[in-house]
């Protein structure tokens, strides 16, 4: 099955998650170390796209496989921070990061990491 997500989408989504995470914290009113996550969260997506070795970077230095590597690993975090870091009964900080994780989860398996696809 040919995966419907290219390294260049994937990267502008990226993108668009940092954007959408940092201010997560002051639209929702996250409490403090809900706010702390999402900025962290935020600056670390950044940081590997930016790095990435797909057309949105601005460096090409972490190969494809490296940066799903890392999504996944992400995405196995991400659902525990409420727990955690202690703010799980705040129901829109601990839903925020739920739904992270299911977007995180779901870009990552619908993206096509092969080489050949990000040259194209």
């Amino acid at each position: 099955m040919q995966k419907p997500i290219s390294p260049t989408t994937h990267g502008i989504i990226d993108y668009s998650t940092v954007a959408a995470t940092a201010v997560a914290p002051k639209l929702l009113n996250l409490p403090g170390r809900a706010a702390g996550a999402a900025y962290g969260i935020a600056g670390a997506i950044a940081g590997l796209a930016a790095m990435t070795d797909f057309k949105p970077s601005l460096k090409r230095a972490v190969p494809l496989r490296g940066h799903e590597l890392a999504d996944l690993g992400m995405g196995m975090l991400l659902p525990a921070l409420p727990w955690a870091l202690g703010f799980a009964k705040d129901k829109r900080a601990r839903n925020f990061f739920l739904g992270l994780t299911a977007m995180t989860m779901a870009v990552t398996m619908l993206t096509d990491w092969s080489p050949r696809r990000a040259e194209a």
